[in-house]
């Protein structure tokens, strides 16, 4: 990680790894991420902690944060806190991907098989595919594209 937590400041460092670890955590457990509120309440802090830590997350490439205040979490790669087309089914619940080849990394996360659900961006065409041991079953013949090349996706990560 870059940015403050890592000038030295060890209770920077230490709010910003608990602000992370409660922020996937929660995604992992719940399909969702925790508000601000929720963070300060779990953790012990102040909502202004809380928030500070998820900027210099942000800021650090960590997360993703929306736009405003306060500061709410859209995306923990892979993990996408919005609703997105690519959806990612395990142990009886559904999550979301910031794209394709991120449900896979969700799974993977996850630790479990399970089903990737999309559809094809260029027809619309839904792409449903079981994934049992880290490998994809009857998978047949899909394509993922990345448009963007990675050195870029920094560049609008929402985009990407």
């Amino acid at each position: 990680m870059t940015g403050p937590a890592r000038r030295g400041d060890g209770a920077v460092a230490d709010i910003d790894l608990r602000v992370r670890n409660e922020v996937y955590g929660r995604i992992a457990r719940e399909a969702r991420a925790p508000r601000v509120d929720e963070l300060a309440r779990e953790l012990e802090v102040t909502e202004q902690d809380a928030a500070a830590a998820l900027r210099r997350l942000h800021d650090a490439h960590a997360l993703v944060l929306e736009e405003g205040e306060p500061p709410r979490v859209r995306m923990a790669n892979p993990f996408s806190a919005v609703p997105t087309a690519h959806r990612v089914g395990a142990r009886g619940r559904w999550w979301y991907a910031n794209c394709a080849w991120d449900a896979f990394g969700v799974l993977a996360a996850l630790g479990a098989d399970g089903t990737v659900a999309s559809s094809c961006p260029d027809c619309a065409e839904q792409i449903e595919l079981e994934v049992e041991d880290a490998r994809v079953r009857h998978a047949g013949a899909h394509v993922v594209h990345l448009l963007v090349p990675a050195s870029r996706w920094w560049d609008d990560i929402v985009f990407t």
